[in-house]
C-alpha cells in the first residue's frame, strides 16, 4: 500500500483559494461506471490534471491532491481503477485491494483515463492551455503508459512506477518509443520492486526514443516517500513537488 488512508499530500493548502468539488460515476466507452472526484477552481487557468491513484485507488489522499492542484488554478479530477471489478464507489479499509489490482488490465485503464479527459475537456476552460496525467505507483506506471494513449497529453508524471513489463502487459520502458508527450519520473531510492536496473532502462529507453524526460532517484527514500506524516523525507518530497509544478510550467503552452 502506498498510503494510510487517512494520509494527505504533502503539498501546503492555499487558505481562502476558491475551489468547489464534486463527486462523479463515469462511464467508460465499454459501458463500465467508475467513481471520480473534481475539484474545479472558480478561475481556471487553462491546464487540466488527471490523477492517477496507486493500487489502493480513490480514497481521501487523492481527492486532497487534486483539491491542492485546484486551489492553484487547475482543474483537476481523479478517478478509481476499480469499477469493473469491484463497482462504482470509494475504497475504504476494508477493500481487497490486493486480491485486485493484479487483475487491472492497461487496456482499461486507457478507457478511464479517456472518459476521465472527457470531462475536463467538457468545462469550459479548463484545458485550454494543457492536459497532464499525474499518477502514484500503479498510477504512475499507466500516467507514462497514457503518453502513448493519444489524448494529446502535454506531459505524464509518475511517482515511482513500475515501467517494466507487469502480468503480461508491456510497460513504459517497452512502449517508450511510442509516447507522444514529455516523461517526468519521480522514483524513490529504496524500493524493493523498481531497482535502479530498471529505472536505467526506462531512462535508456526514453533516451534512445527522443522523448523529453527527467527522470528523478530520491536516494535513501523509500516507496510513498510523497506522504507528509513521513517527517523524515519531507525534504525529497518538497523536490518532488516543485518539479510536478515547474514540468508543468515547461510544457503548458
Amino acid at each position: 500500500m502506498c498510503f494510510e488512508l487517512d494520509s494527505e499530500p504533502p503539498i501546503p493548502r492555499i487558505a481562502g483559494a476558491s475551489v468547489s468539488h464534486r463527486d462523479l460515476t463515469l462511464t467508460a466507452a465499454d459501458g463500465t461506471e467508475f467513481a471520480a472526484f473534481l475539484a474545479e477552481p472558480d478561475a481556471p487557468n487553462g491546464i487540466g490534471i488527471v490523477v492517477l491513484p496507486d493500487a489502493r485507488g480513490l480514497y481521501h489522499f487523492y481527492e486532497e491532491f487534486a483539491l491542492r492542484f485546484a486551489e492553484r488554478g487547475y482543474t483537476a479530477i481523479a478517478f478509481d481503477f476499480f469499477g469493473r471489478l469491484a463497482g462504482a464507489s470509494k475504497r475504504d479499509e476494508d477493500f481487497p485491494y490486493m486480491e485486485l489490482y493484479p487483475q487491472v488490465r492497461a487496456e482499461h485503464v486507457h478507457a478511464d483515463v479517456t472518459a476521465s479527459i472527457a470531462v475536463l475537456r467538457g468545462i469550459e476552460g479548463a484545458t485550454d492551455r494543457a492536459l497532464f496525467t499525474v499518477g502514484f505507483c500503479l498510477g504512475g506506471r499507466h500516467s507514462w503508459l497514457a503518453a502513448a494513449g493519444g489524448h494529446g497529453l502535454n506531459g505524464a508524471i509518475g511517482f515511482y512506477g513500475n515501467p517494466a513489463e507487469r502480468n503480461g502487459e508491456p510497460g513504459p520502458t517497452d512502449l517508450a518509443a511510442t509516447f507522444t508527450a514529455p516523461i517526468l519520473a519521480l522514483q524513490a531510492g529504496i524500493d524493493e520492486r523498481i531497482t535502479p536496473e530498471l529505472n536505467a532502462a526506462f531512462e535508456q529507453a526514453l533516451a534512445n526514443a527522443g522523448v523529453a524526460h527527467e527522470l528523478v532517484v530520491y536516494e535513501g527514500a523509500p516507496h510513498s516517500f510523497f506522504d507528509r506524516r513521513q517527517e523524515d523525507f519531507d525534504v525529497a518530497s518538497d523536490d518532488a513537488w516543485q518539479r510536478v509544478m515547474a514540468f508543468i510550467d515547461q510544457y503548458a503552452s
